[in-house]
């Protein structure tokens, strides 16, 4: 059973993410799968049915310089990308928070002891913690996520410096690291949300005792290697449907492009099939980054790592 209250360093963080995979894997996806599928499915149907023509316009219609196709079509089908843009953020937003909030709630149980975590377990915690996870909803949807938004989107514009590389390479883990530390100490710990908020920006760069070295290094360095790992793969699965419409287009004549929608028929289906299976890997493997930063909140929580040990060694003396 792994042992989550602890001080870790940077390579430990990266190996006990896949330790934690290799013990729980089986168990956590599925229950992740039975939470999240539904939604996933629904968010992968609004962006079919609601966007599939839109898409085509935007990459077929206008390639040869007639904007007029497309203006035709956003007139004659507003209502409908409107209504699809609406349901595709309230479902995408409350995925944003099951992913974040999952995590959460499968490691604070298997922490408490817990050999194998039940999909009731997880509803249960849902439940339970209703008000706060409304309140996480609304605060990461309204005020989190839109300022780190733009602190991130004014690093990325600077890109085209040599300091927006900087700046990026270093704001985007952080970020990351500030959002998924408020999740878990909400939920952990006995704040406030800003209280939380407040912890989570804190021990980014200074553990609470003050008396240690400030972790924000091996912090940034376990986050930007998983994410940089998981970027490719996740890179690799995304790009298949773009490759494929490319391949498309290739074999497309020209005037072909002004007749007909390239994202329509079979060939639109399996685009976008392949989308909806690339949504799903990419959320599965986005766990990988989740966990990593939870082990990485338990390691700032040192005012429990002591009296975690000493519930170690006495359980150890009881069963011996």
């Amino acid at each position: 059973m792994m042992q989550f209250y602890k001080k870790r360093d940077f390579g430990t963080f990266i190996s006990d993410s896949f330790a934690f995979f290799k013990l729980y894997g089986k168990n956590y996806f599925k229950n992740f799968i039975l939470l999240n599928g539904l939604l996933l499915i629904l968010m992968v149907v609004v962006i079919v049915l609601g966007f599939r023509e839109f898409f085509g316009m935007i990459l077929g219609s206008n390639i040869n310089g007639q904007s007029y196709y497309f203006e035709q079509f956003f007139t004659d089908n507003l209502e409908l990308l409107i209504i699809s843009g609406i349901l595709l953020f309230i479902i995408s937003t409350a995925l944003m928070t099951i992913n974040f909030l999952f995590p959460v709630f499968y490691m604070k149980r298997i922490a408490e002891g817990n050999k194998e975590v039940k999909t009731d377990d997880i509803l249960s915690d849902f439940k339970t913690n209703l008000k706060k996870v409304f309140t996480i909803y609304f605060g990461l949807t309204f005020l989190v996520m839109p300022v780190a938004t733009i602190l991130f989107g004014f690093s990325y514009l600077l890109i085209f410096f040599i300091v927006g590389i900087v700046l990026v390479l270093f704001v985007a883990p952080t970020l990351f690291n500030v959002i998924t530390f408020l999740c878990y100490d909400y939920f952990n710990g006995n704040r406030g949300f800003f209280e939380s908020l407040s912890y989570a920006i804190r021990s980014q760069f200074s553990y609470p005792n003050g008396r240690e070295s400030s972790p924000y290094w091996k912090y940034w360095g376990a986050t930007i290697i998983m994410g940089i790992l998981l970027y490719l793969v996740i890179g690799f699965f995304t790009g298949i449907p773009m490759i494929l419409y490319i391949m498309k287009l290739s074999t497309t004549t020209p005037d072909a492009n002004f007749e007909q929608n390239p994202m329509t028929g079979s060939f639109g289906i399996l685009v976008f099939f392949l989308y909806g299976v690339s949504t799903l890997v990419s959320s599965l493997l986005m766990n990988v980054l989740y966990v990593n930063s939870g082990l990485m909140y338990y390691d700032s929580r040192t005012d429990f790592h002591q009296k975690m040990e000493l519930e170690e060694i006495e359980t150890i003396g009881i069963n011996e």
